[in-house]
């Protein structure tokens, strides 16, 4: 692991440890996968406009979320079944955002229990009195919110899960509140049990639902317009992660980091908007957080980290970033988060206006 010297040498490390099958299932995306590449390449149009004669021999990375302490603003994203990718599943990935002093939301698509966790619960199923269950325990388990995921009415289209008929992982936060075994069949399994399980109607209505059974507060995951982060901010929620489920959803939707901005506009500050895809440098944690994004999260690059070296994987990972993020913000000329602006970066759009 000495040998590493970034994020994204961690995938090649991963697709070596992992079977085909679970390689493909966390690193595909939907159909062609443009979304899934696009999410990386937009930050690459991004460019510093850096402020130089600062004084940045002590650096503050740290801020909150919630009210609760990051220690830079980065966090974990919620993706599923860990277990496919080292023996501890989510229960390592969980001690390294301990010990990196960041927050892990939990899917409850995990492959350990939500109590043997804690962090955040992810997801509302077909039945109601299944999500309240699985609410109420994530409640009692310490958890300090829940974030709802709202772009899967119904499952995108995985091709390589497909070709490899992938097995569907257990699901161990739902075991006896529903049948989730899937008989083998010719396509694959995961898509099978999300037809099962996923609810085509949820709508805006559900917040209210979601609202009556607890008190936690409620992330809104899956945000890509500012039509509906203003439906989102309407709603009560109390945060808005900009996301395009990595890519794995409706393939063709824009890269997040593209949309951030406008939804940050019509938020206006009322609520935190968290920046989720595609993030895999501290240029790009930075280039978010000048967009208006209060913190990122980051996926796959955990899953990858969990997949080569376990727990110490994960911990590499957030590490680099962080270090990552530091440097860039000494050689941007910033010696706190707050000290980042609109005007430390030029996108792409202010570059071609600027040519015309």
């Amino acid at each position: 692991m000495d040998q590493i010297v970034n994020v994204n040498e961690f995938q090649e490390l991963a697709r070596q440890a992992l079977p085909k099958m679970y390689y493909d299932f966390y690193s595909g995306g939907a159909e062609d996968q443009h979304t899934l590449k696009e999410n990386m390449e937009a930050f690459s149009r991004i460019m510093f406009r850096p402020r130089v004669f600062v004084d940045v021999t002590k650096i503050d990375m740290s801020t909150r979320i919630l009210g609760y302490p990051l220690s830079a603003p980065i966090m974990i994203a919620p993706t599923g079944s860990h277990g496919l990718a080292h023996p501890e599943g989510e229960t390592a990935t969980a001690k390294a955002a301990a010990a990196c002093n960041t927050i892990m939301i939990v899917s409850s698509m995990s492959s350990c229990t939500l109590e043997e966790v804690a962090s955040s619960c992810n997801a509302v199923f077909e039945r109601r009195d299944v999500s309240a269950q699985v609410v109420r325990r994530a409640e009692r388990a310490g958890y300090k919110a829940i974030v709802l995921t709202v772009d899967v009415p119904k499952l995108g289209r995985r091709e390589a899960d497909i070709k490899n008929k992938m097995i569907a992982p257990k699901l161990r936060n739902f075991e006896g509140l529903f049948s989730t075994k899937v008989k083998p069949s010719d396509g694959s399994g995961v898509e099978a049990l999300a037809s099962r399980a996923l609810d085509a109607s949820l709508n805006w209505k559900d917040i209210e639902w979601l609202r009556s059974i607890t008190k936690l507060p409620i992330l809104i995951k899956g945000i890509l317009t500012r039509e509906d982060a203003l439906k989102a901010v309407e709603a009560g929620v109390d945060g808005i992660i900009v996301s395009n489920h990595g890519g794995r959803q409706l393939d063709y939707s824009p890269a997040t980091i593209t949309v951030l901005e406008e939804v940050v506009h019509v938020v206006k500050g009322r609520i935190p908007v968290l920046l989720d895809g595609g993030v895999r440098r501290g240029t790009d944690v930075f280039k978010a957080l000048a967009l208006g994004a209060k913190a990122v999260l980051i996926g796959r690059p955990v899953v990858y980290g969990l997949a080569a070296k376990g727990g110490d994987g994960v911990m590499k990972v957030i590490e680099m970033l962080k270090n990552e993020f530091e440097l860039t913000l000494a050689l941007s000329g910033c010696a706190t988060i707050g000290d980042i602006t609109r005007n430390h970066v030029r996108t792409e759009d202010e570059r071609l206006k600027s040519n015309l």
